[in-house]
């Protein structure tokens, strides 16, 4: 029973911050007469296909941005991360409330790593400002490919193993070892380095049902974005123009992704998160040559 309590109370928790971002929304939209409704069919057909992705745990930064810049939706490129952040919290926000009750998680994983990434991403601001970006981004995909190679062999050699399907959380050493990852991954975060990948094959090389990773990401992603998504409001550092069409166009596409998700296999699931992990890391290795150049 207590269990239960206390994931409608992270699900309260999430609604609430939904409507404080809802209100902040239409607050700016009332005082401004700011273009949200612009290129509404278009937004919605974005939105659908990146959150469609992100709550498959492909991510929507990337792919949002690639088709903000195909189409000209957003009017200064400067306003893009800012943009990002407000356009997809919502989304996420509602894959959060999705997963921790659609996926089996112990709360004794999911509520400490959650913190942990909170408190690495607070801290992250103060500490990562002079942090050599693409030596990180490489140092990151390098890990991640390592990990992704690992993983394909534990595929090959032991196919169809479903013993993590079992396994829900992390425990002892394991939790605390865990702990330290996440905040390491919050703290990353504010990098612009995304949690997903990482997460997901971590779980997997811990012989977790990697399942659990989705609640855990997600509740992280939640937790953070809408932060810092109403601190750029404040700063007006969000393109409005089309804002509406890709919020409830990456709704649509959370809801439609996570009925797919519910019938995905073990084996399928793994497939794709090398799939994500491998995506991740071209992107690490393509951002940090261009901020090279």
């Amino acid at each position: 029973m207590s269990e239960k309590f206390i994931l409608y109370g992270i699900q309260i928790l999430l609604i609430i911050v939904m409507l404080v971002m809802l209100i902040a929304i239409s607050k700016v939209y009332l005082l401004q007469r700011l273009p949200i409704f612009k290129r509404f069919g278009l937004g919605m057909l974005i939105g659908f296909v990146t959150d469609f992705g992100d709550t498959l745990g492909i991510g929507s930064f990337a792919t949002t941005t690639a088709a903000f810049r195909l189409t000209g939706y957003v009017d200064d490129d400067r306003k893009l991360p800012g943009t990002l952040n407000a356009v997809h919290a919502i989304p996420v926000m509602f894959q959060a409330l999705f997963f921790i009750t659609a996926v089996k998680v112990d709360l004794t994983t999911l509520i400490p790593m959650t913190t942990a990434a909170v408190i690495g991403a607070y801290i992250g601001t103060h500490v990562t400002k002079n942090w050599h970006a693409p030596t990180v981004q490489r140092v990151m995909a390098g890990a991640l490919l390592i990990a992704v190679i690992i993983m394909v062999i534990r595929m090959i050699t032991t196919p169809g193993s479903n013993n993590s399907m079992s396994v829900h959380g992390l425990h002892g050493w394991w939790l605390f070892f865990g702990i330290l990852f996440n905040f390491g991954i919050g703290v990353l975060m504010t990098m612009g380095l995304g949690n997903y990948a990482p997460e997901l094959i971590f779980f997997s090389l811990m012989g977790v049902n990697p399942a659990v990773a989705f609640p855990v990401m997600m509740l992280d992603a939640a937790l953070i974005m809408p932060t810092t998504a109403l601190n750029v409001i404040k700063m007006n550092r969000v393109s409005w123009r089309g804002f509406a069409g890709v919020a409830v166009g990456g709704v649509l596409g959370v809801i439609v992704a996570a009925k797919f998700f519910t019938s995905m296999d073990v084996d399928l699931l793994n497939k794709l998160i090398v799939v994500v992990a491998l995506w991740t890391v071209f992107g690490l290795v393509r951002d940090s040559i261009k901020k090279n150049v």
